[in-house]
């Protein structure tokens, strides 16, 4: 089957690949279906946000669409960021200046746990979704390690592999990650329909 990923962020364009192709799906970007459309993510939930890009992608395409959600939840920062993932402490900032801010904001933290959920929504032409979460438990360093993975990937460590996320393989990642465990159920929901 062939979905739109609703990005054009490489690197999860990238992830999304190698876990579905595994499956037998094809993931074209927005820009290689060629649609050029930014949703705004008004939602105040990863669900809310992954229907609304899928809907608005599968309205302008006519094609099944996969969008995601995905964010960094820490318990002692009350959840923060949250939803607000990508644009914590503002859009001026990139990967390394929200790892910064975070670390900043986590000073003197006792409570180290975070915790990593995507929701994905896979809207089709007819208007059927399929919606999927997964989260992944960790906790926060005090300082980053690892050079690969994105976002928050270097201040991520999971105590049970010894490494944070930047530190894995992409193949120990994609299994492990929040997005693989959503892409698992997002799959196991496709089987049912394909069948």
């Amino acid at each position: 089957m062939r979905f739109v990923l609703a990005s054009n962020n490489a690197r999860k364009l990238e992830e999304l690949r190698q876990i579905l192709s595994q499956m037998g799906h094809e993931v074209l970007s927005q820009r290689e279906a060629g649609l050029n459309l930014t949703v705004e993510e008004t939602g105040t939930t990863f669900e809310e946000n992954a229907r609304l890009k899928a809907r608005g992608a599968s309205d302008a395409l006519g094609l099944p669409v996969i969008a995601d959600d995905s964010g960094l939840m820490v318990d002692a920062l009350d959840g923060a960021p949250g939803v607000y993932s990508a644009r914590y402490g503002g859009e001026g900032l990139d990967d390394r200046g929200r790892n910064a801010l975070l670390l900043k904001n986590m000073e003197g933290k006792e409570n180290r746990s975070a915790r990593f959920v995507c929701c994905i929504c896979c809207r089709f032409p007819d208007g059927r979704e399929i919606t999927a979460r997964g989260e992944c438990p960790g906790q926060i360093l005090e300082g980053p390690r690892g050079k690969d993975g994105f976002g928050y990937d270097p201040v991520f460590y999971m105590p049970e592999y010894g490494k944070t996320m930047a530190e894995m393989t992409p193949v120990e990642k994609n299994a492990v990650s929040h997005r693989g465990r959503a892409l698992e159920r997002l799959a196991a929901e496709l089987r049912k329909i394909q069948k």
